[in-house]
């Protein structure tokens, strides 16, 4: 007999060709089950990513009125100041709440990116904005209830 293993196969290196001999398997991951692991991290990455960009919308839209709701008691404070009423015309009433020394230092900036306007020189009648952003409409930006305000 030709160098016969005890399971009856021959041993390597007994005349037989290499190709012919199996390899025994290494514990690890296959292809198909590291490209299912790699598309799973993706899968999660992705999910990450979505949710990161709704907490940023919300906190952008949180923070655009809050600014909104400051410069609406600064105006309103320098009105009672002032003893104005809602629907009084003050001129320069802008200068007056925003400027050195003054309610703000300067103009609060979107964080989304909009453009605020400001109401010029009339104080707002009750339930009505001073200033409003320009993604009221797309991102809400705007308050949910100004009635009193």
């Amino acid at each position: 007999m030709k160098n016969a293993t005890r399971d009856g196969g021959l041993a390597v290196g007994a005349g037989v060709p290499q190709r012919l001999v199996r390899a025994k398997a290494l514990p690890g991951l296959s292809l198909i089950e590291l490209t299912v692991m790699i598309f799973i991290m993706l899968l999660l990455t992705s999910i990450l990513v979505i949710g990161a960009r709704a907490w940023k919308r919300g906190s952008d839209r949180a923070l655009c009125i809050a600014n909104i709701t400051a410069v609406q008691k600064a105006v309103r404070g320098y009105a009672n100041m002032s003893g104005r009423s809602p629907g009084d015309t003050i001129l320069g009433l802008e200068a007056r709440v925003v400027g050195p020394d003054q309610f703000f230092e300067s103009l609060p900036v979107c964080p989304g990116s909009g453009i605020y306007t400001l109401g010029g020189d009339l104080v707002p009648p009750l339930g009505d904005l001073y200033m409003k952003c320009s993604l009221d409409l797309t991102e809400e930006h705007v308050p949910e209830v100004t009635i009193n305000w």
